[in-house]
């Protein structure tokens, strides 16, 4: 097994396994974590030994609770919002193109930059614990890059898209099995990690050929929906006193006061 302090990964009998370790902060997501995720990926990529990837989060209490909020503060300059929105689609693409079938394994808290890896992932299993969703219209004030809005419009369509963001709601176990957010659920969260390993072995067994064309296939249709230009966006919300605030306030637990600049 490979170790970090932050990320955890094996590869074990064609299955690779790969865990969010930051549990003392709801496996936050650190940006060394993002290029973590997208090495782990690159190496998969280069071993033809493994069949799949099940990817979790440790504790048992999130799969991973957004990016690590503290990491924004440095943000200065419209350069260092657009690098992070870059940073965050390259990961997310790497990790949608993986040679093997994907698996997030979801218990707990799954918000912010972890709902868009899980949304990244060929498949997702879930728990009664497990929430989805991006809080960020009464948390930070920022916003999702295209690349993210793009996967999960063509997950669960634009109309729940809208409704999930504008509420800032995370969505429950079973409303997010039923909209598509889930593919299924365990009945219990120590079912999890066993059924996700038991439908990795099922992949594994498949025409690697098939699988590869259904995802490359499937992601060439959804890209035809996405813009080319997006950057506008991306810095009316990181450039704003607002954003400023809302992290200010996330970081000192009270409440942010928008003023919509």
């Amino acid at each position: 097994m490979d170790a970090t302090d932050e990320l955890l990964f094996e590869i074990r009998d064609e299955i690779a396994w790969l865990t969010f370790n930051r549990p003392q902060a709801r496996n936050a997501l650190t940006f060394a974590m993002y290029e973590g995720l997208a090495e782990c990926v690159a190496r998969i990529d280069g071993d033809p030994s493994v069949k799949a990837l099940v990817i979790a989060g440790a504790g048992g209490k999130a799969f991973a609770a957004g990016t690590d909020i503290s990491q924004f503060r440095a943000f200065a300059t419209p350069q260092d919002a657009l690098a992070y929105e870059q940073r965050m689609d390259r990961v997310l693409s790497v990790l949608e193109h993986a040679r093997v079938p994907t698996i997030a394994a979801i218990a707990g808290a799954c918000t912010g930059g972890g709902a868009g890896i899980a949304a990244a992932c060929d498949l997702r299993i879930g728990t009664p614990s497990t929430r989805i969703g991006f809080p960020i219209a009464r948390t930070l004030g920022n916003t999702l890059s295209m690349g993210n809005f793009v996967r999960l419009a063509s997950l669960i369509g634009i109309a729940r898209v809208k409704e999930i963001i504008f509420t800032a709601r995370l969505v429950p176990a079973n409303e997010a099995h039923a909209i598509g957010l889930l593919n299924e659920l365990v009945p219990e969260e120590s079912a999890l990690l066993a059924r996700a390993e038991a439908l990795a072995r099922t992949l594994a067994a498949h025409a690697p050929l098939t699988l590869r064309a259904t995802k490359e296939a499937l992601l060439r249709i959804r890209d035809r929906m996405r813009p080319e230009e997006s950057d506008d966006l991306i810095l009316s919300c990181y450039m704003s006193a607002d954003f400023r605030e809302g992290m200010e306030a996330f970081l000192n637990k009270r409440a942010p006061r928008w003023r919509g600049a």
